[in-house]
């Protein structure tokens, strides 16, 4: 009897797919590699590129007496770390809602602003504007803009609402909700169709948005969905039929 704890987390022993930690993913043209941690790398250009770090969003639930465990912007930092680590990005682009509102300086604890500084060390670091962050304080560092382009593709926080190409964004959170082998399971996942992706929120406390809600329609609309869940050790592909509705 298959291990029902192992299905759902996604262990690629069950899957027989194979241990990985990346998937290569083209955009447009360019070469991209998904890494299982949620971020996007971009070798050509040497980009580390994360969405929705979502940083204080346990305090600021807090404040609003919903109390969750205060660890939730160390815990994200360290992942990014282990990420930057694995890639020694020159460039980092974080694609908005990195914090979950304007006040979260005043919240961050001296640790983890001075982890924050040591991940930005001898490396440029762009921070996109999110509905969650439209000013980010100047102690945060790095760079604060709209949205750039880069050899050709445009990083910005929300997805244009139309279809376009060329474009990699944030802010919907994807999740998929998958059936295998009679198991149903639901994990944050990339969501594109070759001519634009959508990053999974990279926060700890970030939540997920179901690929197949109306909310990705006017995005992809019948060009078909290519979606690369995030299990425990690995990035998996998925083919569409096997998604759910929530």
């Amino acid at each position: 009897m298959r291990n029902t704890t192992q299905l759902l987390e996604l262990k690629p022993e069950r899957l027989d797919v194979g241990e990985f930690s990346q998937q290569p993913i083209s955009i447009s043209g360019r070469s991209f590699l998904a890494d299982v941690s949620g971020a996007l790398y971009w070798p050509a250009e040497d980009v580390l590129i994360v969405a929705d770090l979502h940083l204080e969003k346990g305090s600021s639930f807090a404040a609003r007496g919903v109390l969750l465990p205060p660890y939730d912007t160390a815990a994200t930092l360290e992942r990014l770390a282990a990420t930057l680590d694995a890639y020694q990005a020159a460039t980092v682009i974080c694609l908005g809602d990195s914090f979950h509102d304007r006040n979260a300086g005043e919240r961050m604890c001296d640790k983890d602003r001075e982890t924050l500084a040591i991940l930005q060390e001898d490396r440029e670091w762009l921070w996109l504007n999110g509905n969650h962050d439209p000013v980010i304080a100047e102690c945060f560092g790095g760079q604060v803009l709209p949205e750039i382009t880069v050899s050709g593709i445009t990083f910005r926080h929300e997805p244009a609402a139309s279809p376009v190409t060329h474009e990699i964004a944030g802010h919907l959170h994807p999740a998929a909700r998958v059936s295998f082998h009679g198991h149903v399971i639901r994990r944050p996942c990339f969501v594109g169709n070759g001519n634009r992706l959508v990053l999974p929120a990279f926060g700890t406390y970030a939540g997920g948005l179901n690929v197949l809600d109306d909310a990705f329609a006017p995005l992809f609309g019948n060009d078909g969905l290519s979606v690369l869940v995030m299990g425990q050790e690995g990035l998996y592909p998925i083919a569409a039929r096997l998604l759910k509705e929530d």
